[in-house]
C-alpha cells in the first residue's frame, strides 16, 4: 500500500520549515544580502502554500493532531534555543544574535522532524 503524500507531520514540519526559513531572514538583513532576502520569502511563500494545501487534504482526526504537533514543535524550537546557546557559549565566541536565532531555530526543526521519524508508527 502506498502511503499518503500528505499527513498532520508533514503539515508540521512544513510550518518549522515556514519558521526556520523566516529566523534566517536578519542574518540576510544585517549583512546586505537583498537577493536572499528576496528568494528566502519566495520559498517561505511556496512552503506555506504547500502545507495549506496539504492541510485542506487531511482528514478531521489528522486537523485534531495538528494544534499537538505545533506545541510539539515550538517545545522542540525552545530546546533547539538552548541546545545553541549552550553550544555557543561553550565552543564558540558570541557571533550575533541573527546567527544563533537562525541555528536554534534549525536545531529545533531537526529534533521535532527525526522525533516524528522514530516516533511510532500509526
Amino acid at each position: 500500500m502506498q502511503p499518503k503524500p500528505y499527513s498532520a507531520e508533514r503539515v508540521s514540519v512544513a510550518l518549522g520549515l515556514c519558521v526556520v526559513m523566516l529566523a534566517a531572514l536578519p542574518r540576510f538583513m544585517a549583512g546586505g544580502h537583498g537577493t536572499r532576502q528576496t528568494l528566502i520569502l519566495m520559498g517561505v511563500v511556496l512552503v506555506a502554500t504547500a502545507a495549506v494545501a496539504q492541510w485542506r487534504l487531511l482528514s478531521v482526526d489528522e486537523r485534531k493532531q495538528l494544534p499537538r504537533l505545533c506545541v510539539r514543535l515550538m517545545l522542540m524550537l525552545i530546546a533547539g534555543a538552548a541546545i545553541m546557546g549552550i553550544w555557543h557559549a561553550l565552543f564558540t565566541a558570541w557571533i550575533s544574535w541573527q546567527v544563533f536565532i537562525s541555528h536554534a531555530a534549525t536545531c529545533g526543526l531537526l529534533i521535532h522532524a527525526v522525533s516524528l521519524w522514530w516516533g511510532p508508527k500509526r
